[in-house]
């Protein structure tokens, strides 16, 4: 006896609602308190909520099929989210060619780790098991995302908002690898933070999600800790290669070949997603307006036309 627990804890959409009273607790506090955050706090777990049961759908077929394809097709649709939030919903600032360049790092980062980390350090065989490989991706994609974004913000604000000293080491014959090398430095040793600070806190005082789940699946302890070690290894690993993919391609596109700034390939607008969004809300906020105005022209016609009926009858 091993002491493992083999029942698991069936939960229904009840158990679901209950559990969002808590967010109906949040919204509360923040309606009290005039925070501002209460309709963000309930789109978030809607959206939440939706994309968890979409994920669960899907992923259900793929467990089912077994198949390695739909598994590279999942792993490479993670990604492709991945990048889109990276790029449209988490960046202030964006270059050319951003959102290809966040895709290319992100793919060439958390697909070959994943890889030698489930066959080797997991002791995987075959690698693309779904039940594994699909949720170590995820994992993956969730931590890299983080590293991409602290890491390229700061490039691009160095570069577009505090120029000064690329451009004193360029003035002074640097290279734009030489004059940009603190820059990159800086990026990448902040993008790497806070996985250090997570990799130093967890076990003694917070216990990670991937353990708790593997603890509540019926795994033992000492397995699940291993499981997390192993996880979080590749985690660090993937950030890393991929901030540094990321910021030298960011570094290269804003500083030419020809050793100049080039601020003009930095766009500091909304990216034309939300700016499309905004101008359709607008258009149809002006549809709304011109239709109410009719109404209200066609009801004051009709109020003449009837004054002036019944005038007409008096008389």
């Amino acid at each position: 006896m091993d002491g493992a627990r083999t029942d698991t804890t069936h939960l229904s959409w009840g158990n679901v609602g209950l559990g969002f009273s808590f967010i109906l607790f949040n919204t509360l506090i923040s309606t009290s308190l005039k925070l501002g955050v209460g309709s963000s706090l309930l789109s978030a777990a809607i959206r939440c909520a939706v994309q968890l049961g979409l994920v669960a759908l899907v992923l259900q077929k793929v467990f089912e099929t077994n198949n390695p394809w739909a598994v590279g097709g999942i792993a490479f649709l993670l990604n492709l989210l991945g990048t889109i939030e990276a790029v449209v919903n988490k960046s202030k600032k964006r270059y050319n060619h951003m959102f290809s360049s966040v895709l290319f790092g992100m793919l060439f980062s958390t697909i070959p780790v994943s890889i030698i980390g489930i066959r080797f350090a997991m002791a995987v065989e075959p690698f693309w098991k779904p039940e594994q490989y699909i949720p170590i991706v995820g994992m993956l994609c969730g931590g890299t995302i983080s590293g991409i974004v602290v890491s390229v913000s700061y490039a691009l604000g160095e570069i577009y908002d505090n120029c000064d000293k690329v451009e004193m080491y360029l003035a002074f014959g640097a290279s734009r690898f030489e004059a940009c090398r603190p820059v990159a430095r800086e990026a990448l040793r902040l993008a790497l933070t806070p996985t250090i600070t997570q990799m130093s806190v967890i076990g003694i005082i917070a216990i990670p999600g991937m353990m708790t789940g593997a603890i509540l699946g019926g795994s033992s302890v000492q397995q699940a800790a291993r499981l997390q070690m192993v996880i979080m290894f590749m985690t660090s690993a993937s950030t890393a290669l991929a901030s540094f993919i990321t910021t030298i391609i960011t570094l290269a596109i804003v500083v030419d070949s020809e050793d100049r700034l080039r601020p003009d390939r930095v766009d500091v607008r909304e990216h034309p997603v939300w700016r499309a969004r905004n101008w359709l809300f607008s258009r149809a906020l002006d549809g709304v307006k011109r239709a109410v105005q009719s109404c209200r022209g066609f009801r004051r016609e009709d109020g003449r036309n009837g004054t002036a009926e019944t005038k007409r009858l008096l008389g």
